[in-house]
């Protein structure tokens, strides 16, 4: 169990990678994001894009399962009030492999809570040239360690 006291700032956390799919990103987008560029190939081709690509969302919703499957499932989290910051950098397209990041830029304990501290984080999606496709700043709640 990961807990409050053992995130450093400056701390780099791998969370792991995924390789998408034409199928996974036309369910995704099919179903939560329809524009055509996520739902239609043809279209998608002769789009800004030149070809399909993934939603932001879906890239998004990969990135948190990433992270609860490598860090926050085995922490003593407490939820996030939201993230400041989110940007899409670069199209993700069908067989790009997707690697995630966590890095702790601060840690501040709660004063006003004393069993909870504030971590505040950038995550990234890197492609396997190692670009970054998307980035987010937020801040997460993690328990105290118990005494």
């Amino acid at each position: 169990m990961r807990y409050f006291e053992d995130f450093q700032p400056g701390e780099g956390i791998d969370l792991g990678s995924h390789t998408l799919t034409e199928a996974e990103i036309l369910e995704f987008a099919r179903q939560y994001d329809p524009q055509p560029f996520h739902t239609d190939p043809e279209r998608a081709a002769e789009s800004i894009y030149g070809g399909l690509i993934a939603s932001g969302w879906h890239t998004c919703g990969l990135w948190m399962r990433l992270a609860v499957d490598s860090l926050i499932g085995d922490a003593a989290s407490m939820g996030s009030p939201g993230l400041d910051t989110l940007r899409w950098l670069l199209p993700v397209r069908p067989g790009d492999t997707l690697r995630a990041r966590y890095t702790v830029l601060d840690v501040t304990p709660s004063r006003s809570r004393p069993d909870r501290g504030v971590v505040r984080f950038r995550g990234e999606m890197l492609n396997q040239r190692d670009e970054i496709a998307m980035s987010l700043e937020g801040v997460g709640f993690f328990g105290r360690r118990p005494t």
